[in-house]
């Protein structure tokens, strides 16, 4: 993933990095959960500026640990699935849960609980489950199981993952640690 696919940090964000450089990373507090909302503490973030700021400042780093930016300070994200949820309608595509759309997949699995992901130019993410009816039409199935996922006129034949074996396969961490 390029960072030239994600939003640019806001001016106030660049500056407050520049001003105080070394303030301490934040751990524990901040999650995502499988639908793509944002936690703080296990409570739901519902307010839709901070929603919006969490999601121009959200990033992964070097060693697979996700983050926002608030501000001088990291404040990594305890992940329930994913690094990225990924939203589906006919008309519009792929879709974050940040807002980015996908330009393109890469890869389309299906895990041992019968969850559907993909890979994009973003990353790997679950697909949402609230938009699995309207991605049914992007499956091929054979004797009722699907198979393969074509999209755009690319056909990505459905490969099973264990969910366990993702983080290490996609190099992310759920649970990230100083």
């Amino acid at each position: 993933m390029s960072d030239t696919s994600l939003p640019a940090f806001d001016d106030e964000v660049v500056r407050a990095m520049a001003r105080w450089p070394d303030v301490p990373q934040c751990f524990g507090w901040l999650g995502l959960d499988r639908r793509g909302g944002w936690r703080i503490r296990g409570e739901p973030i519902t307010h839709a500026r901070a929603v919006a700021f969490l999601g121009r400042h959200y990033r992964g780093d070097e060693a697979g640990r996700w983050y926002v930016q608030n501000g001088p300070q990291q404040v990594f994200v305890s992940l329930e699935y994913t690094p990225w949820v990924y939203r589906y309608d006919a008309h519009g595509g792929f879709v974050t849960h940040t807002g980015i759309r996908v330009a393109a997949l890469t890869g389309a699995y299906q895990d041992d609980e019968g969850n559907l992901l993909i890979a994009t130019d973003l990353g790997i993410g679950l697909v949402d489950d609230r938009d699995l009816a309207a991605c049914a039409a992007l499956l091929e199935m054979a004797q009722d199981v699907p198979v393969a996922l074509t999209w755009r006129d690319v056909r990505l034949a459905l490969e099973s993952v264990a969910r366990s074996a993702l983080p290490e396969r996609f190099g992310y961490v759920p649970e990230p640690h100083a």
